[in-house]
């Protein structure tokens, strides 16, 4: 029997089983669009984080406190300060030291606290950002009113602010808040300018801050001579990679860190860094990796789904092959070959997974649209893309799966012995 007669013969038993055939085929349908969601949403958030990244400047350093471990990975000390431990070793003058190194533009260092602020009646818990005038030559923020805080201004610790767009909305509605005083916990502070919204990023709503001077927030509110991070950037990116040794070696003589030089390698062991330096390029590496890391998690769940619609359409297949006895050992009795029934049988659980495949990229699609807009109405900048690859793996999948699956019915049938076969009731 040639391809064409077997493929008639394996789509006229779908048809006629077609309640059957749509349950056999559903646990495709979920597993293949899972596989498309899988890879849409990952790929959304890769380019949502991305963006957000991007936001900061592709011309960055970023040096930012950690605790120091007697291991060479961050893990420890990432547990550390989530416990509480603090670092104060970080401060305005290692920032002044880090822009007199040559291919250091300018930095905005950053520290953030809490407390609440009142105008007239009302009373709302604020997060208070402090960082110096250079933040906005740096980062996209814009200001949509009034203006920022100068360099003196956070010298002479003013009691300024400049407020998101939303502590705007909450406490000011409609009224224009520029020149008018607030107070923040103890102290009134005047609103100078109001920042344009921008929406959240890395766990961080930047329309619910308030801007503070850096040193303001230092002395008349937490009381600290610390910065949690500093944020540099850089005059050529391409020696991205030797600035960071520069601040490295820097702020290990001003912290007084002695680091032990591996033979091998010519670098310092950074396992007694209170610091930890990192170029743009491995952030973007880092947050591929981990990016990656969960779509391949997520495709491993989607796959044991898969496996249950294989395993079904298996089942399916013993039952067809059992009700069809008879006409396999009269096909076999006339001549059919053992590949003439065995294909019959394998090109229908093929047909089935295909189908499965079809239906289910489509509501893949489907959903991961709907996903992209429920993001977007959340305020989320989601980029609705379904990659190639999830077309790729999806098809290859379900012809895997309708072979694999597939293939020990339809051995069974191919081996029926053609007496036996006529002989079943």
């Amino acid at each position: 029997m040639n391809l064409s007669a077997i493929s008639k013969t394996a789509l006229k038993s779908m048809r006629a089983n077609k309640l059957r055939t749509f349950l056999t085929v559903l646990g495709m349908v979920i597993g293949i669009a899972s596989i498309m969601i899988v890879f849409s949403a990952g790929e959304g958030i890769n380019r949502l984080l991305t963006n957000q990244l991007n936001s900061f400047g592709t011309n960055i350093l970023e040096t930012e406190i950690k605790v120091p471990s007697n291991k060479t990975n961050n893990a420890q000390s990432s547990i550390s300060m989530a416990s509480g431990t603090q670092i104060t070793t970080l401060t305005l003058a290692d920032m002044d030291k880090i822009n007199q190194l040559s291919n250091i533009q300018r930095s905005y260092a950053g520290v953030i606290g809490q407390d609440q602020m009142s105008y007239g009646d009302q009373r709302k818990k604020i997060t208070l950002f402090g960082t110096n005038a250079d933040y906005l030559n740096i980062d996209s923020a814009k200001i949509s009113k009034g203006r920022f805080y100068t360099d003196e201004e956070d010298k002479s610790l003013a009691r300024i602010i400049v407020i998101g767009s939303k502590i705007k909305d909450d406490i000011f509605g409609d009224t224009d808040p520029v020149g008018k005083e607030v107070k923040v916990g103890k102290l009134k502070y005047q609103i100078i300018g109001v920042m344009e919204k921008r929406g959240g990023g890395f766990g961080m709503d930047y329309d619910s801050y308030v801007y503070i001077p850096i040193r303001t927030l230092q002395k008349k509110v937490l009381g600290i001579d610390h910065v949690m991070y500093i944020i540099s950037q850089l005059k050529n990116i391409s020696l991205a990679d030797d600035t960071a040794e520069e601040i490295k070696s820097l702020l290990r003589d001003r912290h007084e860190i002695n680091s032990n030089i591996d033979s091998k390698t010519g670098l310092a062991d950074t396992s007694r860094d209170d610091f930890v330096v990192t170029t743009m390029e491995e952030m973007m590496k880092t947050l591929n990796t981990i990016t990656g890391a969960i779509t391949i998690l997520l495709l491993a769940i989607v796959t044991i789904s898969l496996i249950v619609g294989g395993v079904g359409i298996m089942n399916i297949m013993y039952v067809v092959v059992s009700e069809r006895t008879r006409e396999i050992g009269l096909r076999k009795a006339v001549g059919a070959k053992f590949f003439d029934i065995m294909g019959q049988f394998l090109i229908e659980s093929i047909y089935i997974t295909i189908l499965g495949a079809i239906i289910g990229i489509i509501l893949g699609i489907g959903a991961s649209f709907i996903i992209a807009l429920g993001a977007r109405a959340y305020g989320l900048d989601w980029t609705f893309v379904v990659p190639l690859k999830a077309f790729i793996v999806s098809i290859v999948f379900s012809l895997l799966f309708g072979v694999v699956f597939g293939l020990f019915p339809a051995q069974k049938a191919a081996k029926m012995d053609p007496i036996t076969a006529l002989k079943n009731e």
